[in-house]
């Protein structure tokens, strides 16, 4: 075989010199004279000793032949078979000469080099295709060549000076070693991936709480597969007495150990809740927990504790996006901004907000992974968000997938995402029935022990409680009216409050010392009343009130 009737159009130094008119088939000492140096080494060069041979001296098929990288030459539009070189014959057996590369080299159609050899015929231009495999059949024929392959197809220009593309020059190197390790790493970072996101899951709660005036949904999605999970996370929790808190926060940081340290704080949270304390010392708490967990991880978070007595969420956020609230007209409010750095920078004091919840509307909390986009101001994020939660209708649950669709939100969407839905729903008709309040102002000292017993009486009997029930209300009634008249200073208050699933009994008075639950002994003439109150009702706790002072309720669960 000839070789001299091919070249292979490399780019490099022939390219260039093809640009500046010099013909690349003379050598280096004919190159150079009349042309202007180059910027580099071509300054007082020696010319080569006439005892150097020329590269056509050499022997190219010897050359190519002995290169452990695979080799063929294949000419002409059906692509004839010229040359293969050694390491070729071995990878895949010897091709005779003359025949079709699609009759004898199945190996090139199982990489799809076919189509691209069309390609530089027709261009002139190579074609690189990387990390091609080839799978070998049972036949131990086939196996020789199984693996994976880089492969540049390079046009064969004949060399007689009309530059026509005659052939196709296909070199091909072995990287099944790169392609395998690249593969285990791929595998390998699946598993650390799979891990974190079980991890994240069975972190956050498999079933949200269902209070008694709030509807809840919530929806966590991780990241696509090239991006790592991070540490969102919500939470409902039921603090008693109708009362309840939601909280949402994101974990700055990726992988296992993002969801670790999210586990930690939710499990803190809920910790700190059962104290019943404000928003804002909720935070405080965890904010010097998080700096102990990991200083140099920090978090976001929105804690918010909704009173059905009040209409409003009362909320404290370190760092967090703004909470969102949509009325029964439609109208989105934002929350004010947030009112501390994010937790874990330590050295601030935390302070509590408050947004109206009327019946008929929907709040929404959410982490940056919702709004945030690359290119966008985040603020651009949040208004897109409120103009989908304007038209949002339905259930929590239709709520959330309605937000998570109009966002854009897919799932190779490059963060992971968390959005907690809360409805505050309107009550009519019978429904309506189920949920009453009544409360009575105690003026007047230990008089007003009986007037609080006749009242709650009156109360439980019209909301058509049994007999059984009606007592145990009545004497919870008298016990805490009690404790508060001896323990307590005005002004003081009782309030009944039923719903569809419990009766709530709470007394307010204007001191501020909790009481706590004690064994009296045989003699004690007082230090029962918690305890009777602990005996007969389903729960029972206390807490500081916004204004100062403390609140004592009791709950007991209706009859099914």
């Amino acid at each position: 075989m000839n070789f001299t009737r091919w070249s292979s159009r490399l780019p490099g130094t022939q390219r260039r010199a093809a640009a500046r008119g010099i013909d690349p088939g003379l050598s280096p000492t004919q190159r150079s004279e009349g042309s202007v140096p180059a910027a580099r080494g071509e300054y007082g060069q020696p010319e080569p000793p006439p005892d150097v041979p020329a590269l056509e001296d050499f022997s190219v098929p010897e050359i190519l032949g002995r290169l452990p990288a695979l080799v063929a030459l294949v000419h002409g539009p059906e692509h004839r078979v010229v040359y293969v070189n050694d390491a070729y014959a071995a990878a895949f057996g010897h091709r005779p000469v003359g025949a079709t590369a699609v009759d004898v080299c199945p190996e090139l159609a199982e990489l799809g080099l076919l189509p691209l050899m069309d390609q530089v015929l027709r261009s002139g231009k190579p074609r690189t295709v990387k990390s091609r495999r080839i799978h070998g059949s049972g036949e131990p024929e086939a196996q020789r060549g199984e693996g994976s392959y880089t492969v540049t197809c390079l046009p064969a220009e004949r060399t007689d000076g009309s530059k026509e593309t005659e052939g196709v020059f296909v070199f091909a190197a072995d990287v099944t070693d790169h392609a395998e390790a690249a593969e285990r790493l791929r595998a390998s970072e699946r598993r650390h991936r799979e891990t974190a996101v079980t991890l994240q899951r069975s972190l956050l709660p498999q079933e949200l709480e269902q209070p008694d005036d709030l509807r809840f949904a919530a929806t966590y999605q991780p990241g696509g597969t090239d991006a790592a999970v991070g540490g969102d996370w919500y939470d409902v929790i039921t603090l008693g007495a109708g009362r309840t808190a939601l909280v949402i926060g994101d974990v700055m940081g990726r992988g296992v150990r993002a969801a670790a340290v999210m586990g930690q704080l939710r499990t803190a949270v809920r910790a700190y809740a059962r104290l019943d304390l404000p928003p804002h010392e909720v935070l405080q708490l965890l904010d010097g927990l998080a700096a102990e967990i990991d200083a140099s991880q920090i978090a976001t978070c929105v804690y918010a504790v909704h009173d059905p007595n009040e209409g409003r969420l009362v909320y404290a956020s370190a760092g967090h996006l703004p909470i969102l609230v949509r009325d029964e007209d439609g109208r989105v409010e934002r929350a004010a901004e947030p009112t501390g750095p994010p937790l874990g920078t330590g050295g601030w004091l935390h302070t509590s907000g408050a947004i109206d919840l009327p019946p008929g509307s929907t709040a929404v909390l959410y982490t940056d992974g919702l709004v945030e986009r690359r290119g966008e101001d985040i603020d651009e994020g949040v208004a897109a968000l409120e103009r989908a939660l304007a038209g949002a209708t339905g259930s929590p649950q239709v709520v959330c997938d309605r937000l998570i669709r109009s966002l854009g939100v897919t799932a190779e969407h490059d963060d992971d995402v968390a959005v907690l839905v809360l409805q505050h729903p309107t009550r009519l008709g019978a429904d309506a029935e189920l949920f009453h309040n009544a409360a009575l102002d105690l003026l007047g000292g230990i008089e007003a022990a009986p007037r609080a017993r006749a009242f709650a009486s009156g109360v439980l009997a019209s909301w058509r409680f049994p007999p059984e029930l009606h007592d145990l209300g009545v004497l919870a009634v008298s016990e805490l009216v009690a404790n508060s008249l001896q323990h307590g200073t005005p002004p003081m208050r009782l309030r009944l409050r039923r719903t569809d699933r419990r009766l709530i009994v709470e007394v307010t008075d204007g001191d501020d010392h909790l009481p706590r639950r004690r064994r009296a002994e045989t003699e004690d003439e007082a230090g029962r009343g918690i305890s009777i109150i602990a005996t007969i009702a389903s729960s029972w706790g206390s807490r500081r009130t916004p204004g100062g002072g403390k609140a004592v309720w009791c709950e007991f669960a209706l009859p099914q």
